[in-house]
C-alpha cells in the first residue's frame, strides 16, 4: 500500500471517531446537566474531523505536484477569521442575543453549503452529463442552503429588530411563494431529466430559492420564532448532508444528518406545544409583533398594581412559590438576581421551583439556557406538563416578563392564541407578575391574567424589580 492509501484509511477512521463523538455529544444535550459536556464532545469530534481533512489534503498534494501555498493559505485564513470570529461571538454575545447568533449560525452553514454544491457544479458546465444521484444532491443543496441562508438572515433581522417582529405580509403572499417553489421545482425536473449542466436553469434555481427564503420567513410573526429557528436549523443540517454528498464526504453527511433530523424532531415537538403544525406556522402565524402598545385594561376587568414590600411578605412567608420566567427576564438580564432572591426564600424553608414554557424567549430552551448560566439547579427546572398540575397548590406564582404563555385567553375559542397549551398561572393562590409596562406580548392580544383579582402587578425592569424584592425579604 502507497503512503497516500495508509492515510486515507487512517483519515476515514479518524471521521468515523468524530462522527461517533458527534452522536454522544448530541446525546448529551438531551439534559442540561450533561449538555456543556456535550458540546465539549462534539467539539472537539469537529477538531478530529478537520485536523484529519488537512492531513487528508496535505498528502495528496505531496503525493501528487507538491504543496500549494494558495489552497493552504486559503485554508489557513478561512480557519483563522471563521473560528477567531465563531470565539469572539460565543464569548462576547448577551443572553438576549442568543437566538440572533444562532439565526446567524444558521444562515452561515447554509450558505457554505450552497456555496459547495454550487463550486461542485460549475466545474460540471461543459462538460458529458451528470449521473442523476449528483444532480439531485447538488440540486437539493443549492434549493435548501439557499432558503436558509437568506430565511436564517430574515429571522436574525426580526430578532434583533431590524425587521419588525410582526408578520409581514409579501405582495401576491402565498402565491409569490409558491410561484417560486414551483420555478425550482420545473427547474430542477428538466436537469434531472437531460442530465446535462445548464448553468442559466442553475441560477435561475438559486436565484428562486434565494428569494424564497426571504417570502417564506416574512410572514411569520414573532410568536412563532423558537419554531422557525428550530425548523432552519434542521434545514442547515440537511444542506450540509446534501454537500456530503456532492464531494463524498461521510462526515459531513453523518453530521449534517444528525442536525437535520434532531431539528426535525425539535421542531415538531415546539409546534406540539403550541398545539399547532408547522405547515400553519410556515403558512403566517399569528402575532402582531413585540411593540404593539397594551391597554390598561383587559377583558373588562382593572389591573391591580402591587409594590415590592407587599410582594416580599408574601413571598417570605410562602411555602411554595413557582417562579414563571419570560423574555423579559432575558432582556433585563436577570437570571442571576432571580436566582439570589430564590436562594434567599430557599434559606426560609420555602419551595421554589421554575415553570418553564417549550416556547417562553425566542428560541428553543431560551429559558433553559439562561437560568443555567445562572447556576440555577437543574432539578428546579419544570416543563409545563410536570409543573402545571402543581400550580393550584402554589402559594405565589412569580412571573417575570412571560406574557402569551400565561393567557388563559388560550383556553377561550376566537383568541389569536386559542388552543396554544399555556402554563396554568391562574390556579395559584396569589399571582404576582413583574413587567415593566401594560405592553402587549407577541400575539398582540391582551393578557387576561392581568386582571385576574388574584393577580398584583409589580411595574418594574426584571432585574430591579428582583433586586428590590431581595432587599425587601432581607429585610423581613
Amino acid at each position: 500500500m502507497t503512503t497516500l492509501e495508509i492515510v486515507e484509511i487512517l483519515v476515514r477512521i479518524a471521521w468515523l471517531l468524530a462522527a461517533v463523538a458527534f452522536v454522544i455529544g448530541l446525546s448529551r444535550m438531551n439534559s442540561p446537566a450533561t449538555a456543556r459536556n456535550g458540546n465539549l464532545v462534539s467539539a472537539a469530534g469537529m477538531t478530529l474531523a478537520i485536523v484529519a481533512t488537512a492531513v487528508l489534503i496535505l498528502t495528496r498534494q505531496l503525493s501528487e505536484s507538491g504543496i500549494s501555498a494558495a489552497v493552504w493559505a486559503i485554508i489557513i485564513v478561512g480557519i483563522a477569521l471563521g473560528g477567531g470570529l465563531g470565539l469572539y461571538t460565543a464569548r462576547t454575545v448577551k443572553m438576549t442575543a442568543m437566538p440572533q447568533l444562532v439565526s446567524l449560525f444558521n444562515a452561515v452553514g447554509g450558505g457554505a453549503a450552497a456555496l459547495i454544491a454550487i463550486d461542485d457544479y460549475l466545474r460540471l458546465v461543459g462538460g458529458d452529463a451528470v449521473r442523476i444521484d449528483l444532480h439531485i444532491f447538488i440540486v437539493l443543496d443549492i434549493i435548501i442552503g439557499s432558503i436558509t441562508f437568506t430565511g436564517s438572515l430574515v429571522a436574525s433581522g426580526k430578532l434583533q429588530g431590524l425587521i419588525p417582529g410582526k408578520p409581514i405580509i409579501v405582495p401576491g403572499g402565498q402565491l409569490v411563494t409558491l410561484a417560486l417553489a414551483g420555478i425550482a421545482l420545473v427547474a430542477s425536473l428538466f436537469l434531472f431529466v437531460t442530465g446535462t449542466p445548464n448553468l442559466a436553469l442553475m441560477l435561475v434555481i438559486l436565484a428562486a430559492a434565494l428569494v424564497f427564503g426571504v417570502t417564506m420567513t416574512l410572514p411569520i410573526g414573532g410568536a412563532d420564532m423558537p419554531v422557525v429557528i428550530s425548523l432552519l436549523n434542521s434545514f442547515t443540517g440537511t444542506a450540509v448532508a446534501m454537500a456530503g454528498f456532492v464531494i463524498n464526504n461521510p462526515v459531513l453527511i453523518i453530521a449534517g444528518a444528525l442536525v437535520g433530523a434532531s431539528g426535525a424532531i425539535l421542531t415538531k415537538l415546539m409546534a406540539d406545544a403550541m398545539n399547532r403544525s408547522v405547515m400553519n406556522i410556515m403558512i403566517g402565524g399569528f402575532g402582531g409583533g413585540d411593540d404593539a402598545a397594551g391597554a390598561a385594561e383587559g377583558a373588562g376587568g382593572s389591573v391591580r398594581s402591587i409594590g415590592a414590600d407587599d410582594v416580599a411578605i408574601q413571598l417570605a412567608y410562602a411555602q411554595h412559590v413557582i417562579v414563571v420566567p419570560g423574555y423579559g427576564l432575558a432582556v433585563a438580564q436577570a437570571q442571576h438576581a432571580v436566582r439570589e432572591l430564590a436562594e434567599l426564600l430557599e434559606d426560609r424553608g420555602v419551595d421554589v421551583k421554575y415553570a418553564i414554557h417549550p416556547v417562553a424567549g425566542r428560541m428553543p430552551g431560551h429559558m433553559n439556557v439562561l437560568l443555567a448560566e445562572a447556576n440555577v439547579p437543574y432539578p428546579q427546572l419544570k416543563e409545563m406538563d410536570d409543573i402545571n398540575p402543581e400550580f393550584a397548590r402554589a402559594d405565589v406564582a412569580l412571573v417575570i416578563g412571560a406574557n402569551d404563555v400565561t393567557n388563559p385567553a388560550a383556553r377561550r375559542p376566537g383568541s389569536p392564541v386559542s388552543g396554544m397549551p399555556i402554563l396554568d398561572v391562574d390556579q395559584a393562590k396569589s399571582i404576582v407578575v413583574i413587567k415593566r409596562s401594560m405592553g402587549k406580548g407577541y400575539a398582540g392580544i391582551d393578557n387576561e391574567l392581568y386582571t385576574n383579582e388574584k393577580t398584583g402587578m409589580l411595574f418594574a425592569d426584571a432585574k430591579d424589580g428582583l433586586a428590590a424584592l431581595t432587599a425587601a425579604v432581607k429585610a423581613l
